[in-house]
């Protein structure tokens, strides 16, 4: 029993909650490292410091504001020791030896500017936006050291992706206006550099949405798949550094691939404008291309033909004119619940049409039915193709009666679906 009472103290770890700072000016004054005149010298230059950063921040003249100024200067301190010293003592204690305290707290205060000056998101239209440093500054000054490491590591991978989506569309000409306007992430540019080499190693152009919707019809018309991860590279030349992000990227692009070169699944419903996969990728709007695509679709369609039947006057009144897909669905699947036609669910209907889904089943068959008696003859069949793509997606979670709360299908039907309130 005296044994393991005394190999207890041993298992316990003490927290010692005293600033990185403090401690090291413990250890060098209990170590000799620190001796009495240069113990009287940082004493002497703290009061300086305080009033500067408090003048900073605000204001000098205010008892608390000059306690928000201690506690910014010791975190600054402490941040630039930790940093420097990698968590040993004796050298943040040698550190404050050689330099004097209002030093170190600048030290400090360039870590965390070289923080802010990191990009903090990857979309394009986010970046270079100036915003003052003072409030980032002051909000960062009092976070722990864990905090500001973790964030550190957050921003230094999206500055990585950055540079790789950056040097990505360098290499097809891309301009970086291009990439602003068009809202592009930079895990999308890489997304979409891996998806069209899979599909055509030797292009040079960027696709827009018409351009890359031929390339899938293509391969897909010849058979073939895209086979494991190795079929997906980067373009030759990218610099080794980077090749880590964008191979990160490789198993969601062959998932989606999968899926785009399903024959069973209607490309016009996978690359809808508003989709969760379509905006997975940076594809450039091209409304000629669009335009002309459309048009030649349209008259290869009827060729010989009457002019195509407009839609019906039923037609009308349901979609109360609404085009978007999100309208047309959450249209269709109240066709089907059999609940009151609606382009907009509000929250509470959205769960009665789940509950009553589930306890009394639904005819998807009804939806298709309208959209062939009443929809626009031009557009039936993509309509008939966005439906049968969100039954054939969403029917498993819609009628899964483990989902108690709803959750899962109310997430489905917000993305899916117009609603709200």
């Amino acid at each position: 029993m005296a044994a393991a009472d005394d190999k207890a103290p041993q298992a316990l770890a003490l927290h010692d909650a005293r600033s990185f700072f403090e401690r090291a000016l413990v250890h060098g004054a209990a170590h000799g490292i620190l001796g009495a005149e240069k113990l009287a010298a940082l004493h002497a230059e703290a009061p300086k410091g305080l009033v500067q950063i408090a003048r900073y921040f605000g204001t000098e003249f205010l008892r608390p504001e000059l306690e928000r100024a201690r506690e910014r200067m010791v975190n600054f301190i402490s941040l630039h020791l930790q940093e420097a010293s990698g968590g040993d003592l004796a050298q943040a204690a040698q550190l404050l030896a050689a330099h004097s305290l209002l030093s170190r707290s600048k030290a400090g205060t360039d870590l965390l500017r070289q923080l802010i000056a990191l990009p903090e998101s990857s979309h394009f239209g986010m970046q270079g936006q100036e915003e003052s440093q003072v409030p980032l500054l002051a909000l960062w000054s009092l976070r722990s050291h864990a905090q500001y490491r973790e964030e550190l590591a957050r921003r230094r991978r999206i500055g990585e992706v950055v540079q790789a989506a950056l040097w990505i569309a360098g290499h097809y000409g891309l301009e970086d206006e291009a990439l602003e306007e068009g809202g592009a992430d930079a895990e999308g540019v890489l997304r979409t550099a891996l998806a069209l080499h899979a599909l055509a190693p030797r292009s040079t152009e960027w696709p827009s949405t018409a351009s890359f919707r031929k390339l899938l019809a293509a391969r897909r018309k010849a058979g073939k798949a895209v086979e494991g991860a190795d079929a997906l590279a980067a373009p030759k030349g990218l610099p080794a550094a980077l090749r880590p992000v964008v191979d990160a990227q490789k198993p969601v692009v062959l998932a989606d691939l999968q899926k785009l070169l399903d024959p069973a699944r209607p490309l016009a419903r996978e690359l809808r404008p508003m989709g969760a996969l379509r905006n997975r990728y940076f594809l450039l709007e091209d409304p000629l291309a669009e335009a002309d695509e459309y048009l030649r679709a349209a008259e290869l369609l009827h060729e010989g033909d009457a002019p195509p039947a407009a839609a019906s006057k039923t037609w009308q009144r349901a979609t109360q004119g609404e085009q978007d897909e999100a309208a047309l669905l959450t249209l269709f699947l109240c066709l089907a619940v059999g609940v009151p036609k609606k382009t907009l669910l509000l929250e509470k209907a959205a769960r009665t049409l789940v509950r009553k889904l589930r306890s009394k089943g639904w005819q998807p068959d009804l939806a298709e039915a309208f959209i062939r008696e009443h929809a626009p003859e031009l557009h039936r069949a993509d309509y008939l193709a966005l439906w049968q793509g969100f039954v054939a997606e969403a029917r498993g979670t819609l009628e899964d009666d483990h989902d108690y709360g709803l959750s899962d299908a109310l997430a489905l039907l917000r993305r899916e679906c117009h609603v709200g309130g």
